[in-house]
């Protein structure tokens, strides 16, 4: 694809990005994405820190529609999407990139998770996924498409990810039924599982360096994974490329994912 023909790509199109925490995002990665292909953004934070954090990152796309979101709160999500009614009258895309865990209770047994940080996971992690896309599906009338983010950890168990996997996995379940219940609407729902990458969020993880050196070290490519590749990634399934994609969960993760048992010489 030229230059010229990807800058055209999502012209005219408008979307909201959630879960941008820094420029090491991988949710960023995606907006830069959009942005490039001409996309007008809305992106949210939550709390004044992220504000701080967010608002250059916002300039730099072009986005004038940068608003507070709290996804265990209601109220925030309707005035977010009622902010947006206001001012473009519908959607075309959305991108969901939130997730949290205690991270105290990621180290550790998953056996030994609390009731508490297992609802809190669930809730922010899957449920605010439905949760959006239920509101961003309605001002979709003309059809749209939805992203969000899982991890291997949803199939495979990950050091130091126990509760998170258990999300993710409800989370890539909750995308495919949203696809089949959405899909009469023609709104498409997909998911990207990323490799492990240096991110906020994996920061977070105790053993995050270990994960991400191992997958570097053992992914059939070795041109080390970049928040590039994945927003690309991203386009493509938020775009009219993708027009018969839906309820898929993507790997972009080098090859990866298709590693059981490393081969002797690489071990």
């Amino acid at each position: 694809m030229t230059e010229a023909a990807n800058n055209q790509l999502m012209a005219g199109k408008r979307g909201l990005v959630l879960g941008i925490a820094n420029d090491h995002s991988i949710a960023y990665g995606i907006a830069r994405a959009l942005h490039g292909a001409g996309a007008e953004l809305a992106l949210t934070y939550q709390g004044e820190g992220f504000q701080k954090r967010v608002a250059p990152l916002a300039a730099s796309l072009d986005c004038d529609l940068l608003m507070p979101c709290d996804v265990t709160d209601g109220d925030s999500m309707d005035a977010l999407f009622s902010a947006i009614g206001e001012k473009w009258g519908g959607l075309d895309f959305l991108v969901h990139a939130i997730a949290y865990s205690d991270r105290a209770e990621l180290s550790g047994r998953y056996v030994d998770t609390t009731r508490e940080n297992f609802v809190q996971t669930l809730s922010i992690s899957c449920f605010s996924f439905t949760d959006l896309a239920r509101r961003a599906a309605a001002m979709m009338p003309n059809g749209g498409s939805m992203v969000t983010l899982s991890f291997l950890g949803a199939h495979r168990v990950m050091p130091s990810y126990n509760v998170m996997g258990v999300a993710k996995a409800a989370l890539e379940t909750s995308v495919k039924y949203l696809a089949e219940d959405l899909g009469k609407d023609n709104v498409r729902v997909n998911a990207i599982s990323a490799g492990p990458m240096r991110t906020l969020a994996g920061a977070v993880i105790a053993d995050g360096r270990y994960v991400h050196k191992y997958a570097g070290e053992h992914a059939p490519l070795q041109n080390g994974l970049d928040l590039e590749a994945v927003g690309n990634s991203g386009l493509y399934l938020l775009s009219d490329l993708s027009s018969a994609v839906t309820g898929e969960i993507m790997n972009v993760d080098n090859g990866f994912s298709l590693i059981g048992i490393p081969r002797p010489d690489s071990a």
